[in-house]
């Protein structure tokens, strides 16, 4: 028989989480005789202009509450119920588990969205929302977590059942041939991301600079604008079918993060962005991160600007060893991080639903 799910994510194709933990699993979901109504919470228009504005209009907000709210009066007619993070962000868990009641519903968590409510500016919203997630977590028939620290919460939170599934990328669309070697000109440092998470890139700015006097190189930014004076910086807008061959063309790819619970429960998936495209990386030692970047063998984790500098520079300058730990990240992404080996597990995981319960 045919399982159907319905599917409450928080964005369609634009949104990356949304895209990466769900979307690209759908046509073999299908195969597997899982079919998936997907259900967004907020469409790539919406979300284009919170980009572009930094905010959610009043009224698209209450027309996508009350679109969320009459996809759960639905769910008697689906086998399961398949969440990202939350079905009704900053409503009360109560509210929200009672419209979850009577059918079997799995979350699924990429960042520690739970550190919005429990570490959250104003006491009032840590007293009242603090725990609001674990509520909904204890709920839960499973819980999916892209890595060990989300994990950890959940288990905590009492969630009857956790598996680990990390964010990963489809092979079919990265080719494995290592485009490196073909680069014309100065060598690229890459990074991609959104407007939200561009910031991050304050924390090497200086050691880019200081890279600058021995190295000639331009700073790639995919997805997002930050000004960077003093260094050659070129602005790619994010693309789905151009992503690829916009890293490809590079020579390193990097992630800094600051060192906080919140960047302590990120996925690292631009790593293996990065390492698909046969590039070696530098990311700050935070997180998943510790286990995705191997160091000496696909990449290095960088603490300290001098690091930053030390790094970079050895793989700027050392194009053997660059395609060396390019290759060998390749390697591990093929082995680990791609849902050619996660969409089983995965397919398990949703049809065991029952079975936890």
């Amino acid at each position: 028989p045919v399982m159907k799910i319905l599917l409450l994510s928080r964005y369609s194709r634009l949104g990356a989480s949304s895209r990466l933990r769900f979307l690209q699993y759908l046509p073999l979901l299908q195969q597997a005789r899982i079919e998936c109504a997907a259900r967004p919470l907020v469409d790539d228009v919406v979300l284009s202009n919170k980009y572009k504005t930094g905010h959610y209009p009043l009224t698209a907000l209450i027309r996508a509450y009350a679109n969320r709210i009459r996809n759960l009066m639905m769910r008697q007619s689906f086998d399961l119920v398949w969440i990202e993070k939350e079905a009704l962000p900053w409503m009360p868990a109560e509210f929200e588990c009672r419209l979850l009641k009577g059918v079997p519903y799995v979350l699924d968590y990429d960042d520690a969205l739970f550190h919005d409510y429990d570490l959250h500016s104003s006491r009032w919203v840590r007293h009242f929302y603090g725990r609001r997630l674990d509520r909904v977590m204890s709920g839960a028939s499973l819980v999916l977590c892209g890595n060990d620290y989300l994990a950890k919460r959940a288990k905590d939170a009492g969630a009857p059942a956790v598996e680990v599934l990390p964010t990963v990328i489809d092979l079919d669309r990265y080719p494995s041939s290592n485009e490196i070697s073909s680069v014309h000109g100065a060598p690229r440092i890459v990074w991609i991301g959104s407007p939200s998470t561009v910031q991050y890139l304050k924390l090497i700015y200086q050691p880019l600079l200081e890279l600058r006097k021995c190295c000639a190189f331009t700073l790639r930014i995919i997805g997002a604008r930050i000004e960077m004076p003093g260094l050659d910086t070129e602005y790619i807008h994010w693309n789905e079918t151009t992503e690829v061959s916009s890293i490809q063309t590079c020579q390193v790819g990097v992630m800094p993060l600051w060192d906080s619970p919140w960047e302590r429960g990120k996925c690292g998936y631009k790593l293996i962005q990065y390492m698909a495209c046969a590039l070696p990386v530098v990311a700050s030692p935070v997180g998943v991160n510790r286990e995705i970047v191997q160091e000496n063998v696909n990449g290095f984790l960088a603490d300290d600007e001098r690091q930053w500098v030390a790094t970079l520079e050895t793989l700027l300058g050392d194009k053997e060893l660059s395609q060396r730990m390019g290759f060998a990240g390749r390697k591990r992404v093929e082995e680990e991080y791609c849902i050619q080996k996660t969409a089983p597990r995965l397919i398990q995981y949703l049809k065991s639903v029952k079975e936890y319960r």
